[in-house]
């Protein structure tokens, strides 16, 4: 099969990209580095010809939920568009545990994103997963303030990017399946923890700030609305296992 990526040069694309062509098909990266911009939309119908499904993992670097909604709604309405005009016959989206229910501004944006798939033209799957074990990298990236980290208390259950991967690989060379069954690690997790582990890992002296966020959102953030209490899939490597091997 062509499946096209979205996001493929990203951490979880690149993956799917890899895995995709591991199994005999062949991947089509959507990226600025294979000449496509997917807020314009401009390259998009050259490299869907022939493509039967795409995977859409693309994402942005912000907390405002105007930011968000405006680069879901428009990247995710031109792959829509431009592939049901091609002819694709299956989109699958990678969202978030607890978008429809927690009202944290990249979630809202992600929500949006959900709503424009399902009433899309293409046959969709959308899949919620948690948070990847490199959670806790990017909250030491984009929440340090010189010597200290500031930290949401919030509780997810990190599954390796690997195993999500696998998932939507298995899911777009197979049938549209609506929504699918959520996605989580196997074990329980505090993120503050986390990142405290994981800068004790790297040698770093700084120090992690605890950040309680007001309103349902910190509030179901604190009490585990992160947690899918149903998932369909429950991956193997712990966070500590992962933490190893950085």
């Amino acid at each position: 099969m062509r499946i096209a990526v979205a996001g493929g040069t990203g951490m979880i694309g690149a993956i799917i990209v890899d895995q995709l062509r591991a199994r005999g098909h062949e991947p089509v990266v959507l990226a600025r580095a294979s000449g496509v911009d997917l807020l314009t939309g401009d390259g998009l119908e050259e490299l869907l010809d022939g493509v039967e499904a795409v995977v859409d993992v693309t994402s942005t670097a912000t907390i405002s939920a105007k930011e968000a909604t405006d680069f879901f709604t428009t990247t995710t309405g031109h792959l829509l568009r431009a592939g049901y005009a091609a002819g694709v016959r299956h989109h699958v989206l990678l969202s978030i545990v607890g978008v429809d229910d927690i009202p944290f501004g990249y979630y809202v944006g992600k929500l949006a994103q959900e709503e424009l798939v399902k009433d899309g033209k293409v046959p969709w799957t959308i899949v919620r997963a948690t948070q990847f074990h490199e959670f806790a990298a990017q909250m030491i990236e984009r929440s340090s303030y010189g010597p200290f980290v500031v930290v949401p208390q919030m509780r997810s259950a990190p599954i390796a990017a690997e195993e999500v991967a696998a998932v939507l690989t298995g899911i777009a060379i197979g049938v549209p399946q609506g929504v699918a069954a959520e996605v989580r690690g196997p074990r329980e997790e505090s993120v503050p923890e986390m990142t405290k582990q994981l800068l004790r890992k790297r040698g770093s002296r700084q120090r992690v700030i605890k950040a309680r966020l007001l309103g349902k959102t910190g509030k179901k953030m604190r009490s585990g609305g992160l947690v899918p209490a149903d998932p369909g899939t429950v991956g193997t490597q712990t966070y500590d296992e992962w933490l190893a091997g950085q």
